[in-house]
């Protein structure tokens, strides 16, 4: 498998599938699945039976499943869209991402 261009932190957008337009923040990445789990996107219901030993009541929960990466796009936020990723290399060797349509970096601040 290729390397991926989507990291934990990115804002990406669905471009397919019942949340298609939605974006949110990766919260993990699967590397070797191809799957992502994204901040409010892909809710399934988790049905969770009572524990009377852990004390813990049972119910329906909702909780964000992985979705395939080839569904998602990095959000770039000048542009307002979904784009493709493109790496320029550096005088020391580092890479940077970067929107080919604006020219504009898609690198997270920590």
């Amino acid at each position: 498998m290729s390397a991926l261009s989507i990291r934990k932190n990115d804002i990406v957008i669905v471009k397919q599938g019942k949340d298609k337009g939605k974006t949110g923040k990766v919260l993990v990445v699967m590397p070797d699945k191809g799957r992502a789990v994204v901040e409010r996107i892909n809710f399934v219901k988790e049905f969770i039976k009572p524990d009377r030993s852990k004390s813990k009541q049972g119910g329906i929960m909702e909780k964000e499943a992985p979705i395939p990466i080839s569904r998602l796009m990095l959000y770039c936020e000048e542009c307002g869209q979904g784009v493709r990723v493109r790496t320029t290399c550096h005088d020391d060797g580092s890479r940077t991402r970067i929107c080919p349509k604006c020219e504009n970096s898609l690198e997270r601040q920590k």
